[in-house]
């Protein structure tokens, strides 16, 4: 099929996710018809640097032939069975015992799941049960952020802290929600390090007026991914630490952006240090290349579960999908053999020399980035942050600016986001922002 038709076949039968669909039928979708190492191509030949790792997923890039051989091998020897009823397969079990061995050393336990969604719809579930597991079983509220993203589920969208999701269902009553470490929006007088423990203190605020008594758990990205790359300050995660352990409500990290090393670490816990009673992840476990996620439980959570003496009565006909687990499995031996490093090393300083010089382009308010994520904000003032008119009108000129010269950048209000793929090196970088300043240029045009 040719892509004008192509496009009408998706116009008439497809409902795409977060998308106009008066919109896109009106202007045609974009095909995507292929994809090498870290560039995609439309089917109309424009070939593009995809800044974003399909969606925060393909961070080996799209070219792993020993991915795709697991995947092969797997469907040959098992290709599904299920994880219910007493029964499990190899692949589930050595999945398991390889991400434990990963992670921090007091998460020994994985359940699985098909998304980052539904892990956090089924941690709502194991929080619940440990607490009724000590006796607590009044203890249901959990507390999240503004502008968080945690899924599109009832569950994770009810958890995500995004006005314009909630506008369009009925949020569970169970769930609260704090103010955002985004020192660079609040356009405060107090420094990064204040506004990182005011913040924080938010949570402390929170779970008084609650009642302590009340709050099961607070749930966090460690660095906000869909909402606009918000990378807060270093005295942050200290101070949310030191609270829940003051009161004793069980932490959650939200790591389906960056698990996997994407901070140049497995995980962004280690990175800063953190030690959750769970972490949820997806999405790069797999580099995208099949449907995976799952919830990482803590010793002392995992001690309560199985305390239980009825069955926990949560799961998925896909939990544990043989050929998922096998396409995780050969992906953390290939990000074993140094891409990890890599990114702590190499990629993360060439983001810092050539990322944050982005900053100087009259269009940029702030430029930042931390391990192998990057954000730029977009301002009308450089002085007085002041945005241009629109509500994310600048951030859509960027992106389609951006498509223009070659680079897939995602726009977030009048943010400007990247994740690249962890296979690139500094002259990849360096292309990569130089093609974001010809963006920023053709932006600047339109806007002004």
């Amino acid at each position: 099929m040719n892509i004008t038709e192509l496009q009408q076949i998706d116009a008439a039968h497809h409902l795409h996710p977060f998308t106009n669909q008066a919109d896109i039928n009106r202007k045609g979708t974009r095909v995507i018809s292929h994809a090498e190492g870290a560039y995609i191509f439309e089917a109309n030949g424009h070939k593009l640097l995809d800044g974003m790792s399909g969606l925060w997923c393909c961070n080996l890039g799209y070219t792993q032939p020993r991915i795709n051989q697991a995947i092969a091998a797997q469907l040959e020897e098992l290709p599904y069975y299920n994880t219910f009823f007493q029964c499990t397969h190899p692949r589930a079990a050595e999945l398991a015992k390889a991400i434990s061995d990963r992670a921090p050393e007091h998460l020994n336990r994985v359940f699985f799941t098909n998304s980052g969604s539904e892990a956090n719809d089924s941690v709502i579930r194991l929080i619940h049960r440990y607490w009724d597991g000590k006796g607590h079983p009044q203890r249901k509220a959990i507390i999240a952020r503004q502008n968080a993203y945690h899924g599109s589920t009832i569950g994770g969208a009810s958890l995500g802290g995004m006005g314009f999701m909630h506008e369009q269902f009925e949020t569970l009553g169970n769930i609260h929600h704090i103010a955002q470490p985004y020192w660079y929006g609040a356009n405060t007088e107090l420094s990064p390090e204040e506004f990182g423990l005011y913040t924080a203190r938010e949570l402390e605020k929170k779970i008084q007026e609650l009642g302590e008594d009340k709050v099961a758990a607070f749930i966090a990205e460690p660095i906000q991914g869909a909402g606009g790359v918000i990378i807060p300050p270093d005295s942050y995660w200290p101070e949310i630490q030191r609270i829940c352990d003051r009161y004793g409500i069980l932490l959650v990290v939200d790591e389906v952006i960056f698990g996997f090393g994407r901070t140049g670490h497995w995980f962004a816990s280690q990175f800063y240090n953190i030690s959750p009673d769970f972490i949820i992840f997806a999405k790069g476990v797999t580099n995208g290349f099949q449907p995976l996620g799952g919830v990482m439980v803590s010793d002392r959570v995992s001690d309560v579960l199985l305390s239980h003496s009825n069955d926990l009565a949560h799961g998925f006909t896909y939990s544990g999908h043989p050929v998922a687990c096998a396409a995780a499995l050969t992906t953390l031996e290939i990000l074993s053999e140094g891409y990890i490093d890599k990114v702590r090393t190499e990629l993360t300083q060439a983001m810092e020399d050539y990322w944050l010089a982005l900053a100087d382009h009259p269009l940029v308010g702030e430029a930042r980035c931390k391990g192998l994520v990057g954000a730029l904000e977009l301002v009308k003032d450089k002085s007085s942050r002041e945005r241009f008119a629109g509500n994310g009108r600048a951030g859509t000129v960027c992106r389609d600016s951006s498509l223009q010269s070659g680079l897939v950048m995602r726009a977030t209000g009048d943010t400007m986001i990247i994740a690249p793929p962890f296979i690139l090196d500094r002259s990849h970088v360096k292309d990569l922002t130089e093609r974001a300043w010809q963006a920023l240029d053709l932006a600047q045009a339109q806007l002004r």
